[in-house]
């Protein structure tokens, strides 16, 4: 039999005196291979975040097979998605059009939808704080439910994400609404309280260099937006940058 000796007390067997086991031989004794110091060449740092933009329609436009709204294609500052104002940080926050932000490769896991309204047919001077409480602006809610269809549009391919109604708002002002004694109706609704669509399994991951949009359709059956109010759709992309840091 052959024993590595311990260089000092309590180092175990190893003789740079850091903890460890003895290297042995004999008797039945395993060889304990030795453990490497080198770090490895490529470290993934991970920065979980959200990407947002919003799609606006302007009061009375009609819906109906309509195929134009791609979100995710206008950047802060700029016009376009049904804006004819520059987007603000809180319609979007894309640095350039149908661009991860710093082109850096990013996974979503969830996506969200809030549908909301203006207060005035023009999305542009409309503020968007109206409570969906009235017949006409549920409807409108229900109008994008039932009849809008989400994909992902790449350069070269369209992918189906699921139906408006099962993408939802992620938070936001739930609950009922009600009629109060002196005909006051009061309360808010839209679509879902926490619940978001899911990647449960694969991400779906979105290189820093390939352009992308999420491609808004309606169908035939689809009405028009509320005549005296502004639509707005924000979607938002749930998930994380993966860098690769280069180690020395």
């Amino acid at each position: 039999m052959q024993i590595v000796q311990a260089s000092a007390p309590g180092s175990y067997g190893n003789p740079y005196g850091t903890p460890g086991l003895a290297v042995q031989s004999g008797f039945g004794q395993p060889q304990i291979p030795p453990v490497g110091f080198q770090q490895q060449k490529s470290v993934f740092r991970y920065g979980e975040t959200s990407i947002w933009s919003t799609l606006a329609y302007s009061g009375g436009v009609a819906l109906a097979n309509d195929q134009n709204g791609r979100a995710f294609s206008a950047a802060l500052g700029n016009t376009g998605q049904g804006f004819g104002a520059a987007l603000t940080l809180a319609e979007t926050n894309l640095r350039v059009g149908g661009f991860v932000p710093d082109g850096q490769a990013f996974d979503v896991f969830g996506i969200t939808a809030l549908i909301y309204f203006t207060d005035t047919a023009n999305v542009d001077t409309g503020d968007g704080d109206v409570p969906v409480n009235t017949a006409g602006l549920i409807g409108g809610l229900l109008n994008v439910l039932h009849n809008a269809i989400a994909s992902w549009q790449f350069t070269q391919a369209i992918i189906d994400i699921a139906p408006m109604h099962l993408i939802g708002a992620g938070g936001g002002a739930f609950g009922a609404v009600s009629t109060t004694a002196n005909d006051t109706t009061v309360g808010h609704m839209n679509n879902g309280a926490g619940s978001v669509w899911l990647y449960r399994k694969f991400p779906i991951a979105l290189p820093g260099n390939v352009t992308f949009s999420i491609l808004n359709r309606f169908g035939s059956r689809a009405g028009a937006v509320p005549a005296n109010n502004g639509l707005l759709i924000k979607f938002a992309l749930l998930g994380y940058y993966r860098n690769v840091v280069e180690a020395t």
